[in-house]
């Protein structure tokens, strides 16, 4: 049995998504960030990131974390990847060149984007960007991504997707990253092609129907 260990508001969303399209059976942990408790270690609390049982499947307590009949994984964007592979048809990478490319756009998602997408989404979501701090904030961190959602303009200029001319688990890895900096609209008005391909992949069943639970998930 698959399961999957993680709340939707979290990095878990990834996976979460790649199993809305494939429409894979699977168990769902809703573990908890710790820091989000009022005491993660009190008997009544839930089951979170650090509690003993999540730390015997992933030491490191962060999520999300797999568990497929007993292989072990962490680290989203890996799962996202391997069950692509295993599962995902059309959304796998079809030879050795697309799977690069995948473990690419991942990687560069992952250390280019997502610091100051995070940063940009945690301060238009503490309802502070209204001061002029935390204004010129927000436009420090949109400058850091500048130079990475051009790379991703030029390339969507002329490709419909990441990889292979169609929608692949890339494309959720990626996009789910960058939706942290979508709130930020200066980001996208300069950049129709990378606006219209985020826009495609949220219209997609898969991602409203991950989106749907993890809105009726606790803030």
């Amino acid at each position: 049995m698959l399961t999957i260990y993680g709340v939707y508001r979290s990095r878990a969303t990834r996976p979460l998504w790649l199993l809305e399209e494939i429409g894979l059976p699977y168990a769902h942990e809703p573990v908890i960030q710790a820091y989000r408790l009022p005491d993660a270690h009190a008997a009544d609390a839930p089951l979170n990131t650090r509690s003993a049982a999540f730390l015997a499947v992933n030491p490191m307590g962060s999520i999300p974390s797999m568990d497929d009949d007993g292989f072990v994984l962490h680290e989203s964007l890996a799962i996202t990847l391997y069950l692509a592979r295993k599962h995902g048809g059309d959304l796998a990478p079809k030879d050795l060149r697309e799977e690069a490319s995948m473990i690419q756009w991942a990687l560069f998602a992952a250390t280019s984007i997502e610091t100051p997408a995070l940063d940009i989404q945690k301060a238009i979501g503490d309802g502070k960007s209204v001061t002029a701090e935390n204004k010129a904030k927000i436009d420090a961190y949109a400058k850091d991504l500048e130079r990475p959602f051009d790379v991703l303009e030029a390339h969507l200029k002329s490709n419909e997707y990441l990889v292979g001319g169609r929608f692949t688990a890339a494309d959720i890895n990626v996009a789910e990253i960058v939706r942290y900096a979508q709130g930020h609209a200066p980001l996208f008005s300069g950049r129709p092609a990378l606006k219209a391909w985020l826009e495609t992949c949220q219209a997609r069943p898969g991602f409203k129907a991950m989106w749907e639970k993890r809105l009726r998930e606790p803030a």
